[in-house]
């Protein structure tokens, strides 16, 4: 008994049982009494008279216009399912499978969805068509009483949607293209079937798998969607619960209570579209290939008609995808009077924009002159704008490098364990948030930690002033989890046991095994993830407005925020040049990180030796050319 005890109060025992309750606390503290306090907030609503209404808020859902949200938000989510798989499946198909000319350059512009989302793609779109834009302001000149307020609504968000959601396909949908063995391809073909056929009853049905995934996820970013339908005015669930949210009860009947009912909606959709893709992923679907496998080679499009026909629609599409990035660069070179003319002019050329500032000279009703200092200022020059560059890199840096320490040590527990239940508990734990939607998580943390009486957080209210910087990085971290430890785990595979057997024979202990022989060898995929987590979490929307504390104006917040107040008064002249400085920062920051992750970092060990050679050549070549005239000199 004394040594069963004494093994107890051994310090690897005490420091494993210290791990479990605290993992135990935070899952509990930060994931599941939130949630539940939101579910439970619906049913604790109450009347006029004061008194407690179970049903209050499902009535109220009935006889009022909630059904109104949701039913938009489907309506969103099916139509999305049609036009981003027609545009994604065709982007990819016109890029990796057929013949194109141009391909390499339509790539990039079918692209560039992935450098630049949420908001500040939303703004792009909102810059070239919205009621003042460059292309609303040229038809307004050709077409007599053309409406300007053309581009808002449903078919607004549908159209911005539809090009913001295909950079999934780009990634997910091209590689299992690219993956597919040429022989099948080239046997059908020997068997008489023309390429249309070839590619409705050989490759697409080997894509039936990862379609049905990208289809699940359109559907739910139609489902939550949240910079769309806010900037271009359309109705649906998650715009309406942040309003809901930052409503007081004396001025709409029981808002908090119609906000949790809404997230639980999202919730509950949420679940059953992870339930069915979980359940098709579970049936397995195999593919009976060669045993040698060939690269697959482009198909010609040989019906001349056709083969014009697709170069057309490639081309168009590039144009749809280009148009908005590169006339976001030109204006954000452009002075104030170009930008609010949507007039380019090569001698309104400025880098005000981006860094400097510039006094304002404007007149007052009563005739008099007066100035307003630094109302031009760029985007590095602006307090506003870099307090939130600021504030969003801080929030983005700790969120995705913690999130990553947590799944490490997550993913190091679930291998040492891996045949025992408790791995598989941890595990399931952590992917837990994947079946909530991001703002229920966010509301409930609103809510929850609103209040001095929570305990467990010290009795202090997380979201009073600065505190609320903590619940922001928190909510980041959550909703990071489950991408984390899927893209994690898998690297965790790729580890011999028989590297930790032989560390532990020479005598090293369970945290310098892994801090000195694993982490090295995952540390490509953490970096990765890390990179991956920072670039979304950076210009993250949707969470920052669910708790909108004026302490905590993140990045996407300004943007979104920056020309509400354009030239009032004389000051902030030059936010709308101001904002499509910020989309090229952005742009940048994301393209250097794909690059990073899927250039340099998705190259397989021959492929980064080509490079090595190529650069060593170039070199090589420059050395021999600056040699010429030297030697020519000598002589």
């Amino acid at each position: 008994m004394k040594k069963h005890l004494s093994d107890r109060l051994r310090p690897s025992a005490l420091g494993k049982l210290v791990c479990g309750a605290l993992f135990v606390y935070l899952f509990l503290g930060f994931m599941v009494i939130p949630c539940w306090n939101t579910l439970s907030s619906i049913f604790t609503a109450t009347n006029s008279q004061g008194e407690t209404d179970p049903l209050a808020v499902i009535r109220f859902f009935f006889a009022g216009n909630m059904k109104i949200y949701v039913w938009n938000s489907l309506k969103l989510a099916l139509i999305l399912i049609v036009t981003v798989n027609i545009v994604g499946i065709s982007s990819v198909l016109l890029t990796e499978y057929f013949d194109i000319k141009g391909a390499r350059i339509l790539r990039l512009g079918y692209m560039t969805t992935l450098i630049y989302g949420g908001v500040a793609l939303v703004t792009g779109y909102l810059f070239l068509y919205g009621n003042t834009g460059i292309v609303t302001s040229e038809l307004g000149k050709l077409i007599p009483g053309f409406n300007t307020r053309w581009f808002t609504g449903f078919p607004a968000v549908v159209f911005t949607m539809t090009f913001a959601c295909t950079g999934n396909h780009m990634l997910f949908l091209r590689n299992a293209i690219r993956g597919i063995d040429y022989n099948t391809v080239e046997a059908a073909r020997n068997m008489g079937a023309k390429p249309f056929r070839v590619l409705c009853t050989v490759v697409l049905p080997t894509l039936i798998p990862t379609l049905f995934s990208l289809t699940v996820m359109t559907f739910i970013a139609g489902l939550c969607a949240m910079s769309a339908p806010t900037l271009l005015g359309y109705d649906s669930i998650n715009p309406e619960i942040v309003r809901l949210a930052g409503t007081s009860g004396g001025s709409e009947a029981f808002p908090q209570a119609r906000a949790a009912l809404l997230s639980v909606i999202l919730a509950c959709f949420t679940v059953v579209l992870l339930t069915i893709l979980s359940s098709y992923e579970r049936k397995g679907h195999y593919l009976s290939v060669s045993k040698t496998k060939t690269k697959l080679q482009k198909q010609r499009i040989t019906n001349p008609a056709a083969n014009v026909l697709a170069h057309i629609y490639a081309y168009i599409l590039f144009a749809v995808y280009m148009i908005p990035v590169v006339m976001i660069f030109l204006f954000s070179f452009q002075t104030y009077q170009s930008v609010r003319g949507k007039k380019l002019d090569i001698r309104s050329w400025t880098l005000i924009n981006y860094y400097g500032s510039q006094n304002y000279d404007y007149i007052l009703a009563s005739g008099k002159t007066t100035t307003r200092k630094g109302a031009v200022s760029g985007l590095f020059s602006n307090d506003i704008t870099l307090g939130g560059i600021r504030l969003s890199f801080l929030f983005a840096a700790a969120a995705a490098l913690l999130a990553c320490v947590i799944v490490v040590i997550a993913c190091e527990y679930i291998f040492k364990n891996r045949n025992k239940k408790r791995s598989v508990i941890v595990e399931y734990c952590m992917l837990f948030p994947w079946l909530l939607p991001t703002v229920l998580i966010c509301y409930s943390y609103r809510s929850f930690f609103n209040s001095e009486s929570v305990w467990y957080v010290g009795n202090k209210n997380l979201y009073y002033g600065k505190n609320v910087w903590t619940l922001i990085i928190l909510a980041y971290i959550v909703t990071r989890l489950p991408f984390s430890i899927r893209m994690i785990k898998a690297s965790f595979y790729a580890i011999d046991d028989e590297i930790e057997d032989a560390a532990k024979n020479l005598g090293s202990g369970s945290l310098r095994t892994l801090i000195q022989i694993k982490l090295p060898i995952v540390l490509p995929s953490v970096l990765a993830v890390l990179a991956l987590n920072f670039r979304s979490l950076f210009t993250e929307y949707d969470m920052s407005a669910t708790f909108a504390n004026p302490h905590a104006i993140t990045y996407a917040m300004v943007m979104q925020n920056m020309t509400g107040d354009e030239g009032i008064s004389g000051y902030n002249i030059n936010a709308t040049g101001r904002r499509c400085a910020s989309m090229v920062f952005i742009m940048l920051v994301s393209g250097v990180i794909l690059y990073l992750v899927y250039g340099v970092g998705g190259r397989d060990l021959s492929e980064r030796l080509e490079a090595k050679e190529r650069r060593a050549g170039r070199l090589e070549r420059i050395k021999a050319a600056v040699r010429k005239p030297a030697a020519r000199k000598a002589e």
